[in-house]
């Protein structure tokens, strides 16, 4: 359960300063590992403010793509190519703007399989990046992994009352009939193994499940993550104005 004294709380004054702010802290840990980065991140509006900061500079020219590899902690099961995609939403915001090897890229599959297919050949796909099959808290398989906060409180395709909540065995799941969607998400297991993990919340429409997840409503998905790492949350004032009271 998340509360004020378990989660590192830092507010910007606007979304503009949010970005900047976590492109400097992506970056400065980027740079401090001299090894392949891996970083899983998230859809949406804020996020993509983030991945558009990347690609200019001076980020385009001193993050280190070419041992930096990027994964998704959950996506709409569309085409890439579809209006809806988030692993579309990165192409245009960040990956096709900025050297990044292919082979460094790892969308989940979407496309001439079923939804538990994709799952399963996403899990393989984590699997033998990490290189084991069982996830060991002394070795997360991400070195950051970026979150949003739903007004429900979900995070990743994590949504209140889904059966997917209590998965424990397998890192990738499918979920299906959520918001009339088929969606591909990462469990817990797979969020939690995780060096930092932050969640980014922006706009005075957030401010009150903001308040929820800072003061541990476990009701929420979003607050019953627990990573083996550092926890974050990066949020500006128009959605903290409150809701850190307790």
């Amino acid at each position: 359960m998340i509360n004020p004294f378990e989660a590192k709380l830092e507010t910007l004054a606007n979304a503009e300063a949010l970005s900047h702010r976590v492109a400097d802290w992506l970056l400065e840990m980027a740079t401090a590992k001299h090894a392949i980065f891996a970083i899983n991140l998230s859809g949406g509006s804020t996020p993509r403010r983030l991945y558009e900061r990347l690609a200019g500079p001076p980020y385009r020219d001193t993050f280190p793509w070419s041992r930096t590899h990027w994964f998704w902690g959950d996506e709409r099961f569309v085409p890439h190519d579809d209006a809806r995609s988030n692993y579309r939403m990165v192409r245009e915001a960040l990956l096709s703007r900025v050297p990044i090897p292919a082979v460094n890229v790892h969308p989940i599959p979407t496309e001439g399989i079923t939804p538990e297919s994709a799952a399963s050949a996403y899990e393989r796909q984590l699997k033998s990046f990490y290189g084991a099959e069982r996830l060991d808290p002394a070795r997360p398989l991400f070195d950051v992994t970026l979150l949003g906060l739903g007004p429900d409180g979900h995070t990743a395709s994590l949504f209140p009352g889904t059966a997917v909540l209590v998965e424990q065995t397998h890192w990738v799941a499918a979920v299906v009939g959520v918001k009339s969607e088929t969606r591909i998400t990462l469990t817990y297991p797979a969020l939690e193994s995780s060096q930092n993990v932050a969640f980014l919340v922006e706009g005075r429409e957030k401010r009150a499940i903001l308040k929820r997840l800072c003061r541990g409503d476990d009701s929420l998905p979003a607050a019953r993550l627990r990573p083996v790492g550092m926890l974050c949350v990066f949020t500006d004032q128009a959605a903290i104005e409150g809701a850190n009271e307790i």
